[in-house]
């Protein structure tokens, strides 16, 4: 049996310039920073993964050296009462189910119980473009092979909002299925603006429901339980959700209540790996679908990825995509080969064992700080 040796977590950063202006924050983004976390056994086997920052783990280490790293579900259990009292430590748990999946030589998925290592994905893009803007991006999402595509909202009037949805399908027509994000769930810490009303996010409802739009994410604000059912019920249209939704009962709480469709959780920011398949199960019992949020880097799009691919829930997986501002080249400057979509816009899970990250070295020494 191998040992827990050694715990590493880094940061960091490279330049965004142009800037990129993300539908969510007011603030344009200059930088983009990454954090990557490293589990090493007695034998030098090295579990990878990464997400954003970590804080509350450092001084902890020794809750998890001299473990046997395979115990996920004890590990799974203190990384959740840290991420309690501190940060989301989750990229943790994901880097010890990495290297279960190289003790094991498997693949994650295929150690998850999964065969089929390739995945239909959703454009997932982030700024607020003209209704012109986001059409012609539209047209490139669909030569690119891509078959959906989520647009963002966050205009101060929600019917501008719907006016685009209704410029991108007067010119794609229905070669893509389309999803929208209303980013009601949550706000940044400098946003002191308030979630829509329930009687807003019925009529947005109803109008997305009239272009043809798959499903609705965070129509309201996340604790606003018994209004995402009763618009789940009267809307007309899917309601996706829980991104960021931090704990267990709470997504027990979602699903008593009926509140969602399309669970999002991230294996990055909560749950983890071990959580996701876990509320995957009960999913799976009810007809409902598993997609995880995944904008953020490589490393995350990966261990959600393989999770997707496990459970099998996911009509689509959610792939970061927004040309020019945000590219796979970008967003994963630290891996040798960024994650991309083929042709039919699928992704194609990589055979080797654990997530099948490989690290960029060089870039990475390049661009660490603190």
């Amino acid at each position: 049996m191998s040992v827990i040796r050694s715990i590493e977590v880094t940061r960091h950063v490279i330049d965004l310039a142009p800037p990129f202006h993300a539908a969510w924050d007011s603030r344009p983004r200059t930088n983009f920073s990454a954090t990557v976390v490293r589990v090493r056994d007695d034998q030098g086997r090295e579990g990878v993964a990464g997400g954003e920052p970590m804080p509350g783990l450092a001084g902890h280490e020794d809750l998890f050296i001299g473990r046997d790293p395979l115990d996920l579900d004890r590990h799974a259990r203190i990384v959740d009462n840290l991420s309690f009292h501190y940060g989301r430590l989750w990229p943790l748990e994901c880097a010890l189910w990495d290297l279960a999946g190289k003790l094991a030589d498997k693949p994650l998925f295929r150690l998850l119980g999964g065969d089929a290592p390739r995945l239909p994905l959703y454009a997932s893009t982030g700024a607020l473009r003209t209704a012109a803007e986001a059409a012609e991006t539209a047209v490139r999402i669909v030569e690119a092979g891509f078959k959906a595509m989520k647009l963002r909202f966050h205009r101060s009037d929600w019917r501008d909002d719907i006016a685009i949805v209704a410029a991108v399908r007067e010119r794609i027509g229905d070669r893509l299925e389309l999803m929208v994000d209303c980013n009601q769930g949550w706000r940044m810490p400098w946003d002191p603006e308030d979630a829509w009303s329930y009687d807003s996010a019925l009529q947005v409802a109803r109008a997305l429901a009239e272009l043809g739009v798959y499903w609705m994410e965070e129509p309201l604000h996340r604790g606003n339980y018994e209004g995402m059912a009763r618009l789940r019920e009267e809307g007309g249209i899917r309601i996706a959700g829980g991104e960021m939704t931090r704990e267990w009962h709470e997504f027990l709480t979602l699903r008593r209540q009926g509140c969602l469709d399309v669970y999002q959780p991230d294996a990055v920011l909560t749950l983890g790996i071990g959580g996701l398949l876990r509320l995957g199960r009960l999913l799976a019992s009810d007809g409902l679908a598993l997609t995880p949020h995944t904008w953020g880097n490589g490393l995350g799009l990966l261990a959600n990825a393989h999770v997707a691919a496990a459970v099998g829930l996911s009509p689509y997986l959610e792939f970061p995509y927004d040309p020019p501002e945000w590219t796979p080249d970008r967003r994963d400057f630290m891996l040798q080969s960024p994650v991309r979509a083929d042709a039919d816009g699928m992704l194609t899970l990589p055979e080797a064992s654990g997530l099948g990250i490989a690290l960029d070295e060089d870039r990475l020494a390049a661009t660490r700080v603190g």
